[in-house]
């Protein structure tokens, strides 16, 4: 599968641990991210992400790109909903394009939970 990574700031120590909890699973699908959570994630763990831009610099709209080609199965998107975000219109084309092609996006960890245990299964 190809599955993309993407967190809000105050959400990346989060995701940190959640893909270094689930690193083997996560070891067998090509794995795109954000600049910053991909970078994160790499020196947190072993493996190789493919790295877009930074979301406020164009990295939400690179990830929607690829929902909208078909390039992409599955999103988990730690978002954080306390904290207001410049690139808004970015999230909310982003979380419309998922919906608009069918791409599953776990937006907190018990559903990305969910999706990993089917992928799992799988």
């Amino acid at each position: 599968m190809n599955i993309a990574l993407i967190a809000h700031d105050k959400k990346k120590q989060d995701i940190i641990e959640f893909v270094k909890r689930n690193e083997e699973a996560f070891s067998k699908h090509k794995l795109y991210a954000t600049g910053t959570t991909g970078k994160l994630l790499m020196e947190a763990t072993k493996l190789t992400i493919n790295r877009k831009k930074s979301g406020p610099l164009g990295g939400d709209q690179e990830i929607g790109s690829m929902v909208a080609n078909g390039k992409l199965d599955l999103i988990i998107f730690f978002r954080d909903p306390l904290t207001a975000q410049a690139h808004e219109p970015d999230i909310t084309a982003l979380l419309r394009l998922c919906d608009l092609y069918e791409v599953p996006l776990a937006t907190n960890k018990q559903s990305a939970e969910l999706f990993l245990e089917h992928i799992k299964l799988s």
